[in-house]
């Protein structure tokens, strides 16, 4: 079994351990008080969404140039100049950040100004640990950096819940737990990339300004950072808690931990899939580049498809088992359905941006991303002023940003490399899907919820798994049988 695959499986299995533990605290802890735990989401959301000012796309030029520049032996003196570079930016933006008040005095009453002292150096700590998850992706080695990127922020999460909470510590000594805990990620990234390769600090400048490699590095990350602006889930973060507050922010990131199991997988197999794009697009391969698009997107959109459906027909007889909170989750299951249709359509349209980054139109990638970005905003802004519809309009706003921005990257992948993600099986498993929700809604409802939330779920999967039978749209049994499985357990 490949290493794609080996590597990609685990992702995904550290994925699903993640996101049992953010289930778990979802359902049982974070509902006793969403005020505090949308303050956590909060502050993380919008460390995430400024992250990119201090970065500048660099994370991503050291995936770009890592092959060149390893074949002279100066990849350290990348990392090595990526990593003070960061600093500087780092402190540049602390400057543009303390000055703003001077030129826009309401910006010492918004959230982001109150909670600087967490949010700063939050920023900085997830920057050196972007730098580090791209470096380390270069050695086709994504399982360890999804412990840190998965597990730690929800244990981070949950630990300074259950301080502030349980154990009645002041907000103040929860969230220094809570950054504590992204300190100890940056230390692992450290400790594992020296790991794989000893760390040997080279902040020479020569080798980048011989045939001003500097230039395309540098053209290179601004291209990239202008593309990280579709990040909708840290500015729908960041807005509901600026316009909202941060109870529904805490309601929003709990419906979100809810669904991010439907994309799991995708993110595992982006990371290793790059180096393989890479090569496809180097050796002009559109014909594996397609099959590989087609099969890669339709084991997404199924397995998305199946967890999706369990979600739907599970979810309200979930949040019977929450604390009192639970109801006001109960109100918002339209969120649900429309954003969780929105991931959907997300997983279908497969790692075409990954296609257009990776290719010299990748300066196309910016256009899009800053259609999404431009779009959420501006939907976010007309719902939350001049609807009722709360946490529901965020939802509609999501979907119909996230649906054109793919549609747009569809057509342009289409047309310029005559790729697509869609395939006819993608029909089938629609349907297959929708047949199932519809059968186990009307099916009759026990008194017993627990019961409910079991045999619903249960009927879903049991008709997907007969009607994939007949149809054979997904080769489930290529990933249920010894060999596969034996795979995934050498870690090598």
């Amino acid at each position: 079994m490949s290493v794609v695959a080996r590597q990609g499986f685990k992702y995904s299995i550290i994925g699903y351990v993640g996101f049992l533990l953010g289930t778990v605290s979802a359902i049982f802890i974070f509902p006793n008080d969403f005020v505090f735990y949308g303050t956590l989401r909060y502050s993380m959301q919008t460390a995430e969404m400024l992250v990119p000012f201090v970065v500048f796309g660099i994370s991503y030029a050291n995936v770009k140039f890592f092959h060149s520049v390893q074949k002279d032996g100066k990849n350290q003196n990348m990392l090595s100049l990526s990593l003070i570079t960061i600093l500087i930016n780092f402190l540049i933006f602390c400057g543009i950040f303390f000055i703003l008040p001077h030129f826009y005095p309401k910006f010492l009453n918004t959230k982001a100004w109150n909670l600087k002292e967490l949010v700063l150096p939050l920023i900085l700590v997830l920057s050196f640990c972007a730098i580090f998850n791209k470096y380390v992706s270069n050695f086709k080695r994504i399982v360890v950096s999804n412990i840190f990127d998965n597990l730690f922020p929800k244990i981070a999460n949950l630990g300074a819940f259950c301080l502030f909470f349980y154990f009645a510590f002041s907000q103040r000594i929860a969230l220094a737990f809570f950054f504590g805990i992204f300190a100890l990620m940056l230390f692992g990234y450290i400790y594992y990339t020296n790991k794989l390769e000893k760390i040997h600090f080279d902040f020479s400048t020569d080798y980048f300004k011989k045939d001003n490699l500097w230039k395309d590095f540098a053209n290179y990350s601004f291209f990239g950072f202008l593309g990280t602006f579709g990040n909708y889930l840290a500015i729908n973060s960041f807005m509901i808690g600026e316009y909202m507050g941060m109870e529904e922010n805490g309601i929003y990131s709990t419906l979100y931990a809810l669904i991010s199991l439907i994309s799991i997988p995708q993110l595992g197999l982006f990371n290793i899939s790059a180096p393989i794009i890479s090569k496809n697009l180097a050796d002009g391969d559109m014909e594996g580049l397609d099959k590989f698009h087609k099969k890669t997107s339709l084991t997404l959109y199924f397995l998305g498809a199946v967890l999706f459906s369990c979600i739907m027909v599970g979810f309200p007889y979930l949040t019977y088992f929450m604390p009192k909170n639970g109801v006001l989750l109960r109100e918002y299951e339209p969120v649900v359905w429309i954003w969780g249709s929105a991931v959907l359509i997300d997983l279908a349209t497969g790692f075409n941006g990954n296609i257009i980054s990776l290719s010299k139109y990748y300066k196309f990638n910016i256009l899009v991303m800053l259609l999404l970005a431009g779009l959420t905003i501006s939907l976010n802004f007309y719902f939350l002023k001049n609807t009722d519809l709360k946490l529901i309009g965020i939802a509609l706003s999501t979907a119909i940003s996230l649906t054109t921005y793919n549609v747009v990257k569809i057509v342009f992948n289409y047309i310029v490399f005559k790729v697509s993600p869609l395939t006819i099986e993608m029909i089938f498993v629609s349907i297959i899907c929708t047949l199932a929700i519809t059968v186990a809604i009307i099916l009759p409802n026990f008194s017993n919820n627990f019961i409910n939330l079991v045999y619903k779920p249960a009927v879903v999967l049991l008709l997907i798994f007969i009607g994939n039978y007949f149809t054979n749209v997904f080769p489930i049994e290529d990933y249920l049988n010894k060999n596969f499985i034996k795979s995934i357990f050498k870690f090598k």
